[in-house]
């Protein structure tokens, strides 16, 4: 029997963790847009009926919306929430389309860039306080001791006794490396490099794949070769806390390590090496928010963490309607040293809100059919 939190936890962790990470996120477009001196019209947190707000001395409305699923800052000269130009209002200076190209693509980057800023003070936190985790296996951690039922390696000629070393010929040091290196990449073919006796043997293994569950049954599609270390090969854990000078390189790795994590299984998904059912939506993030949550606050900070880097990883692709894709217009208008003309313009933000609106209904389905309800 799974763990279910109760309801009032996937609701009040959804909106915990959404609400305040998108606010940071419009906070960083509104934030430096005002340090170069560009007026706001509106600042919205959710879309939709708005249900109450205020209008500050700059004219700026404050409102919070009905649909708490992203929000929008619409800034001087806007069309709509998504930043089109409007080719019948007036150019004023302060408008955001009277400003200098390299302006304009800061305004657009501050958004992910504030999230990313956000994860990366969790992790430095994190590493600073609680301690950086250090793993560390016996020497023999990588010997096979046993198989598991089934087995990529054994399939590919690997035996008990067998110290494997490299994958695609990067030496493996312990067990967690070997474990990192197939997690990801499930039916996949590399290249097991072994020691056995006195022989270095090299052999071609595809990955195994597995279906594997949390304690709240959820499911992910995991590499795994089978094979078990020794019994004795128990690894010791500890915190080490680091200090200023050492914990920001470390949550800058871990924060970009993380991000190529979510690079590659977009990749994966695009080429068809994962399913799109891994991907998910807004009733899914409330799923995990109230099952983080459930199992305390260090837990449910550091899933909002990573949700953070998801808003920066998702703004930052290229699709028009989305910050990247504004910055990819930015770039082509650096290259032509022009603008890219009006009805390109509008085409390509029409069929970006289309793929936005068929991304939303592909994960809004993938939310509905993993709920119990319906058997998953």
């Amino acid at each position: 029997m799974f763990e279910s939190p109760p309801f009032w936890m996937y609701i009040a962790g959804f909106l915990l963790v959404l609400g305040p990470l998108v606010t940071v996120h419009e906070l960083g477009h509104y934030l430096v847009g005002r340090w170069f001196g560009v007026g706001a019209d509106a600042f919205s947190i959710g879309f939709g009926r708005e249900l109450f707000g205020w209008t500050d001395k700059r004219g700026t409305r404050w409102k919070v919306a009905a649909i708490p699923l992203g929000g929008y800052v619409q800034f001087k000269g806007d069309m709509n929430p998504a930043s089109i130009p409007d080719p019948k209002a007036p150019v004023y200076s302060d408008s955001f389309q009277s400003q200098s190209l390299w302006k304009r693509a800061l305004i657009v980057f501050a958004g992910p860039a504030t999230n990313l800023i956000v994860a990366m003070g969790i992790f430095f936190a994190f590493f600073a306080i609680s301690g950086q985790p250090t793993v560390t296996f016996p020497d023999d951690s990588t010997v096979v001791s046993r198989f598991a039922e089934e087995s990529a390696a054994r399939d590919a000629g690997v035996e008990v006794g067998d110290r494997i070393i490299a994958i695609d010929g990067q030496a493996i040091g312990d067990f967690q490396e070997l474990v990192d290196q197939v997690a990801l990449f499930p039916n996949w073919q590399i290249e097991l490099t072994v020691e056995r006796a006195d022989q270095t043997l090299t052999l071609p293994v595809i990955i195994g794949s597995a279906v594997e569950e949390d304690r709240f049954g959820n499911q992910m599609t995991l590499g795994r070769l089978g094979v078990f270390r020794p019994e004795n090969g128990i690894p010791e854990v500890t915190y080490e806390r680091l200090g200023v000078a050492e914990a920001v390189p470390a949550a800058l790795s871990y924060t970009w390590d993380t991000f190529e994590m979510m690079m590659l299984g977009l990749k994966q998904i695009i080429v068809g090496d994962r399913s799109m059912q891994e991907l998910g939506g807004p009733i899914k993030i409330a799923k995990y928010s109230g099952e983080q949550m459930s199992l305390g606050l260090l837990a449910f900070v550091n899933f909002a963490a990573l949700i953070s880097l998801n808003l920066a990883f998702i703004n930052l692709l290229p699709i028009p309607a989305l910050d990247g894709g504004h910055l990819a217009f930015y770039a082509a208008e650096a290259v032509r040293k022009k603008p890219v003309g009006p009805q390109a313009t509008e085409w390509a933000y029409r069929t970006g809100i289309a793929i936005v609106l068929m991304l939303m209904v592909v994960v809004t389905f993938n939310d509905l059919v993993s709920l119990p309800i319906f058997g998953s």
